[in-house]
């Protein structure tokens, strides 16, 4: 419903959003939220379509949405622990030697679906009947936007996550100063929403 009162048309904050006022927590992945430097919220695109007219075709909205890429940025830890989580995800989506990585991967993730793993057979990708249960290998994620005093405002929350690709990491003994190494990390997920902090469901802003 269109708000025509001009009182209520007014912004119920003045305050411009910091781009350093965030959290970013994703399940699967502790040790790499504790590095965490930047992420970004990702672009969502609808698609078009015309209708034809004997004069100009008129342009009209499609129904098909395109979320874009979702790119995390951390520190490394000295002990490589938090690369080697994304390492060890990725690996176990492709199972590049062993059909049992998967298996693991799954049985990894019983906590967010505890009959997931059940339904892994030993090869993915051949089941009897229907489809394998791929939940357990996906994870969720939130990103928390902060006030300018540090106070949590809105949630983004992500789901049905997975990680594409990891940086490289680039080691350089002719470096003049020490950098810590970082790296990016992308993600595709089935879509993001917003809640407030801590409730249950999530809302949709409409106009």
């Amino acid at each position: 419903m269109t708000i025509t009162n001009s009182l209520a048309r007014q912004p119920t904050s003045l305050d411009y959003a910091s781009p350093t006022q965030f959290k970013f927590q994703i399940s699967k992945l502790p040790k790499v939220e504790y590095f965490c430097t930047s992420v970004n919220l990702p672009s969502l695109t609808i698609s078009e379509t015309t209708q034809p007219t004997p004069f100009v075709d008129l342009p009209m909205p499609g129904t098909k949405l395109t979320y874009g890429t979702l790119s995390m940025s951390f520190l490394v830890d000295e002990n490589l622990e938090n690369f080697q989580e994304i390492h060890g995800w990725i690996r176990g989506l492709g199972f590049p030697e062993d059909y049992l990585e998967y298996g693991n991967l799954a049985k990894a993730g019983a906590d967010r679906f505890p009959g997931g793993q059940n339904a892994v057979s030993s090869e993915p990708g051949k089941v009897k009947y229907g489809t394998t249960k791929q939940g357990a290998v996906f994870s969720d994620a939130t990103l928390i936007v902060l006030t300018s005093k540090n106070n949590p405002i809105v949630e983004c929350r992500f789901r049905d996550l997975y990680p594409t690709s990891i940086g490289e990491l680039q080691y350089d003994q002719q470096a003049t100063d020490v950098q810590y190494l970082t790296t990016t990390v992308s993600f595709n997920y089935s879509k993001y929403d917003f809640a407030p902090v801590g409730a249950s469901s999530t809302t949709v802003t409409t106009s």
